[in-house]
């Protein structure tokens, strides 16, 4: 069977991305794309890279006649989204790629992105994306909450270790690092490549960063108990990736162990032998994640990096998974596509 797919915001990154992915999807086939300034526009006219492809014109969401769609993606600005699910059709299904569905909290959502939830009905039916760790709650889901995609790779690699208790939960420090195309497509003067080519920053530091509010709700619903990691993101002058490293208190070879037995079935996560750290490059385009942990010279601590696309597995990727598994589809399909090396 091929299902009918709309994409919201498909003139951004994360929608291009979708477009790229669905496009050799085999049970996916895409007949309405929508976008804002650019409405009228072809997708060949927004992203050249994507040509050979045969899609429909950009339209106004309005325009589109959503009875002839059985699943929709949303890849649209937190606080937008919220008022177009709101007007969607209730059983169409969809997944979410904005922030606005992510924290099952109505007050954590309004101190986190600043303004109050408006669709707080659609909040209680919300599921969140992650997942590896959602799964059976995914596919008995009509609208899917996507993760923040380094929300996403940090708990990738801490989640089986809060679960197994082999950490202490008072001491983990997130040293993350992120590809510039996690900040989006809008114009921003920090992400002109005369400021932003040639070196690094820090940004939203101090507790600052928005995703925090998922490591609060997921990790103190793992553990039981309210846990608070720090959390230090940096942007580097690459477009895609984010490199994690992880800082914890516990012995390296449990540690090791307990992410290699969490994840020895699942197909998009690789745990790499005790000592091997992963790069971005071994896993940029694809819906891969890479975890590697090795010791340090201080007994008792460990160090686990984790690697994933930003906008493939921490994104895109992860939403045709979860469409899949929405759709009753196999969860692997249209996504085992091999990294883009060199």
């Amino acid at each position: 069977m091929t299902y009918r797919i709309a994409i919201l915001g498909a003139s951004g990154y994360t929608g291009a991305e979708l477009v790229r992915l669905i496009a050799t999807h085999p049970q996916m086939r895409i007949t309405a794309l929508s976008a804002d300034r650019k409405a009228g526009m072809t997708m060949a006219e927004v992203f050249p890279f994507l040509r050979h492809l045969d899609l429909p014109r950009l339209v106004k969401i309005d325009e589109i006649d959503f009875s002839q769609v059985d699943l929709c993606f949303c890849a649209l600005p937190h606080a937008t989204t919220q008022e177009v699910i709101a007007r969607l059709p209730k059983d169409l299904k969809i997944v979410d790629l904005s922030a606005d569905f992510r924290l099952r909290d109505p007050a954590e959502y309004e101190k986190w992105y600043g303004q109050p939830h408006t669709a707080v009905e659609l909040q209680k039916e919300a599921v969140y994306g992650l997942t590896e760790f959602y799964r059976d709650d995914i596919r008995k889901g009509r609208l899917i909450a996507g993760t923040g995609c380094n929300a996403a790779t940090g708990q990738f690699a801490l989640r089986p270790l809060i679960a197994a208790g082999v950490i202490d939960l008072d001491d983990i420090l997130i040293d993350l690092k992120a590809g510039v195309s996690g900040a989006g497509r809008s114009l921003k003067e920090n992400l002109l490549h005369a400021e932003l080519s040639g070196g690094t920053h820090t940004y939203s530091a101090g507790g600052k960063h928005r995703h925090l509010g998922e490591f609060d709700q997921e990790f103190s619903k793992v553990a039981g108990r309210p846990v608070r990691v720090q959390f230090t993101p940096h942007l580097l002058p690459m477009n895609r990736g984010i490199l994690a490293t992880v800082y914890v208190k516990g012995d390296a070879k449990i540690v090791h162990q307990t992410l290699e037995k969490a994840y020895e079935n699942e197909p998009f996560l690789r745990v790499l032998p005790f000592g091997g750290l992963p790069s971005t490059r071994d896993i940029a385009g694809s819906n891969f994640c890479h975890i590697g942990v090795i010791g340090d010279r201080i007994a008792g601590r460990a160090m686990v990096v984790a690697v994933l696309d930003n906008l493939t597995k921490g994104s895109s990727g992860q939403a045709i998974q979860n469409a899949n598994l929405v759709l009753g589809i196999e969860e692997t399909t249209g996504l085992m596509l091999a990294p883009m090396f060199p």
